[in-house]
């Protein structure tokens, strides 16, 4: 009976297939992941949570590969590797967790989800021309976007709440430089092992700024709650999710992989007004739903111009 059970559940995954349920996972775990930060910070400073997750993320990576010997960057790799740490972890990684504090998770997910619309325009202003196709999906994503903060208006009054929409679009500006960077950069050492490297050397920057501006609290003052949620972005959010986010993209063709960059906000959203109560609105369903839509738009236009280069 037992064997049976076994063979008909690897023969479901077969059919199936592992990179397509390797993607099912990234969408969706990617996507609590706002959740678990939105949590985590109600109880403590969120750049400290931020460095808290990125060191023990970073601890584990870089464990990994000393005990596989893989070998170490050097020279100019360096560079690049503390440029990476600044823009994608501390300043993108940190500022979204931070930004969560004062807007809900689903609003912070649909912000960071704006980043190929930073790309775009970037390049724009270096002098690269911009398809037609991206031009659309700049404008449609930006009608999306102006639907979803029609029910936030009044919102605007609060310090808070301008102030958490502010650095949550910071937050997705570093990562679109980060990500331009790391196309220029590209260099032959080894990415994964690199990753837990800026995670590790981010968490010391983080470590170093709460330190110095007396916005750190004691480890023994962190409620369990937060512990946990740090625990849920460490192994869901750092380790696993991203294992299964590489696993995908090296089985799967581009258009394909690129889904969960749409469902996460999605997963966000519907997870945020069944756990927070957070506010799902007509508008807010509609501007996401087009604001999606164009940023679709904007990665297919992305990915033909890849091709054509």
């Amino acid at each position: 009976m037992r064997t049976k059970i076994k063979n008909a559940f690897s023969s479901k995954i077969n059919t199936i297939g592992l990179p397509i349920l390797a993607l099912c996972w990234v969408s969706f775990f990617w996507g609590t992941t706002w959740i678990a930060s939105k949590e985590g910070v109600k109880h403590m400073p969120a750049l400290q949570l931020a460095g808290i997750r990125q060191f023990i993320g970073g601890f584990l990576y870089i464990s990994f590969f000393m005990f596989k010997k893989t070998p170490w960057p050097k020279g100019k790799q360096w560079k690049t590797i503390i440029i990476l740490s600044i823009l994608n972890f501390v300043l993108s990684n940190g500022l979204s967790t931070w930004g969560v504090k004062y807007i809900s998770s689903g609003l912070g997910a649909i912000i960071g989800a704006l980043v190929p619309l930073w790309v775009v325009i970037i390049s724009f202003f270096r002098g690269e021309r911009l398809a037609r196709l991206a031009v659309i999906g700049l404008v449609v994503s930006f009608g999306g976007v102006c639907a979803i903060f029609y029910d936030h208006l009044s919102d605007f009054l609060l310090p808070d709440f301008r102030f958490g929409i502010f650095i949550s679009i910071i937050s997705t500006l570093t990562w679109a430089f980060g990500t331009l960077y790391t196309k220029k950069k590209a260099a032959s050492f080894n990415p994964y092992f690199s990753l837990g490297l800026q995670m590790f050397i981010s968490s010391i920057l983080l470590f170093a700024f709460t330190g110095a501006t007396g916005t750190s609290v004691s480890l023994s003052s962190i409620p369990m709650i937060s512990w946990l949620s740090i625990a849920y972005l460490v192994i869901f959010g750092s380790v696993l999710t991203f294992i299964a986010f590489i696993y995908a993209l090296q089985n799967l063709p581009a258009e394909i992989n690129s889904i969960y960059a749409y469902i996460n906000p999605i997963v966000a959203v519907i997870l945020g007004t069944i756990i927070f109560g957070e506010s799902l609105t007509t508008a807010i369903a509609i501007g996401g739903a087009v604001t999606l839509i164009g940023l679709y738009m904007v990665n297919y236009s992305l990915r033909k111009g890849r091709k054509i280069l």
